[in-house]
């Protein structure tokens, strides 16, 4: 049975209300694996080695020695490491923490988990929708690649953002006024204006939804193929 473990680093815990969310569907995933790991979920101290799929939520804070040595130590024992959510995949809201300045010492700074070490897939999201988390783990069962580029890119890439959608989309015409970039939004920080995205850059968190669902970023040759 295959092995898998969550781990939480600095985070909201939403990730996980996220994961729990899937009721019946998450009944299901347990019984086709065997959960080793989760400080909420199951009984287990430490992670064990060689693990299958370990799922990381939170970024790493850069201050904290205990931080990184966990972000190490997931890399080490996982076969597939994913960063689960904004934070772990993209930075999201800790992107904006002002880093152990001078007169807030209590700032601290803060990495996504793809910036430290080497994750295999990142999924986006403030919090990923349970449907995500539960298609991820089914398709990483079943070894299903084709569902997990994007994925798998996103985990290499680790930055995505409203801003994506101007620079690689709309400012090259490519953009075909579908909606799903504001659908995916859960900041509701990208409206639709004379059919074209318009970011709205204080309410954007970087969470990087809206680059991974936008049709134009995931399959870049899409106009080559209706053409």
């Amino acid at each position: 049975m295959v092995k898998v473990a969550h781990v939480q680093l600095s985070s909201c815990c939403g990730c996980l209300v996220s994961l729990a969310d899937t009721y019946e569907k998450l009944l299901d995933v347990l019984n086709s694996i065997e959960l080793v790991y989760c400080q909420t979920l199951a009984d287990a101290r430490d992670i064990p080695d060689n693990v299958d799929i370990i799922l990381v939520e939170g970024s790493v804070c850069l201050d904290d020695h205990h931080a990184l040595e966990l972000a190490e130590e997931v890399r080490k024992k996982a076969k597939i490491l994913v960063a689960l959510g904004a934070c772990a995949a993209t930075g999201g809201v800790t992107r904006f923490c002002r880093g152990n300045q001078m007169s807030k010492p209590v700032h601290s700074s803060f990495s996504p988990l793809t910036e430290v070490v080497k994750c295999d897939l990142a999924i986006p999201g403030c919090p990923p929708s349970p449907e995500v988390i539960v298609n991820v783990i089914t398709a990483a069962l079943n070894g299903d690649m084709d569902y997990l580029q994007p994925f798998a890119e996103l985990a290499e890439n680790g930055e995505a953002c409203g801003c994506d959608l101007l620079y690689k989309v709309v400012n090259k015409s490519l953009c075909m006024g579908c909606g799903t970039c504001a659908a995916a939004c859960p900041t509701r920080a990208i409206e639709m204006l004379d059919g074209r995205p318009n970011v709205l850059k204080e309410l954007c968190i970087k969470c990087g939804a809206c680059s991974v669902q936008c049709p134009r970023i995931r399959f870049p040759n899409l106009i080559e193929d209706i053409e």
